[in-house]
């Protein structure tokens, strides 16, 4: 490439990090662009696909004043689209504006909205905890209308707490299971699952048991879609908050942690609590460590 051409070509940084673990090579990996000023949408979808992860962030830096008043402007791509919100994206992107402003508070301006990321240190490492919109709780489900749908055995299915559809900014089917064995052997039925999660109105189901591998879990997870197996669900976790604290499966301001990834080789820990004032579930706060794994340039004519 002639010495010219080069100097002509645009360059973004970028660094990837492993959300929802205090070590690399485990939970949820992210890619963040630090600086996304002059990337069109085209751009962006197609770093997302070259990136080949779940999620891909970009931070278009404003005024200090505006980002002050409206919170650091940040977008979010998956392979194929665009989301208006997502769990690991947002604590991880936080975490890297937080680490480059030595800052304890992160305000990310989402297509959802405004959305809030505290930051502490436990055991010497960074622990961030967003706040997500208060739920919305959905359609419950029968049983055996999502065995036929998902192809879960209706015995695996525990039916002592509802299937429910719960919203924090992306609506979960959650569905209790019986067994960690039997969450195990998920095989998502990925013909059927669509057309009922629509009808539904949930964006995909999250499978949950109390059996856990780990005693300090409360509750053991796993999101299958078309491509395999989500390691962390933070979007999940947070409607999940919810759901355990409207069930009685967590106490209201109880902060307790939800194993997941376990079964796609990328263990994650995804500690949860939401408050309740009356019948009221509110302040829904999803949290984790981050992981640093790589820093980037892409370059682009």
């Amino acid at each position: 490439m002639r010495a010219d051409t080069v100097a002509l070509m645009r360059r973004y940084p970028f660094v990837t990090v492993d959300v929802f673990s205090s070590k690399p090579l485990a939970g949820n990996p992210l890619a963040v662009f630090t600086d996304a000023r002059g990337l069109s949408d085209a751009d962006m979808q197609s770093l997302a696909r070259e990136m080949n992860l779940s999620e891909t962030t970009f931070i278009f830096p404003r005024d200090a004043a505006i980002e002050r008043e409206r919170g650091v402007q940040v977008r979010i791509f998956t392979i194929a689209s665009e989301l208006p919100f997502a769990g690991h994206p947002t604590l991880g992107t936080a975490y890297v504006l937080a680490r480059a402003q030595s800052a304890r508070r992160i305000v990310l301006d989402l297509k959802v909205g405004q959305v809030p990321v505290n930051f502490e240190h436990r055991d010497g490492l960074m622990f961030g905890e967003m706040t997500q919109r208060d739920p919305e709780f959905g359609k419950i489900h029968r049983a055996e209308d999502v065995s036929e749908a998902s192809g879960v055995p209706r015995e695996a299915i525990d039916t002592s707490h509802p299937i429910q559809t719960v919203s924090t900014g992306v609506p979960f089917a959650i569905v209790p299971l019986k067994s960690i064995d039997a969450v195990r052997a998920l095989r998502l039925d990925v013909a059927r699952a669509p057309a009922y999660l629509e009808k539904m109105g949930a964006f995909s189901f999250y499978f949950v048991t109390r059996d856990v591998e780990d005693k300090a879990a409360r509750l053991h997870a796993r999101m299958q879609f078309i491509g395999g197996d989500d390691p962390a669900t933070g979007s999940a976790a947070g409607c999940t908050a919810a759901w355990m604290v409207h069930t009685g499966i967590a106490q209201p301001e109880e902060q307790v942690m939800i194993e997941q990834g376990i079964e796609a080789n990328r263990p994650s820990q995804i500690f949860v609590r939401a408050a309740k004032d009356g019948d009221r579930i509110g302040n829904v706060r999803v949290g984790g460590h981050v992981a640093e794994v790589i820093t980037g340039e892409a370059t682009l004519p």
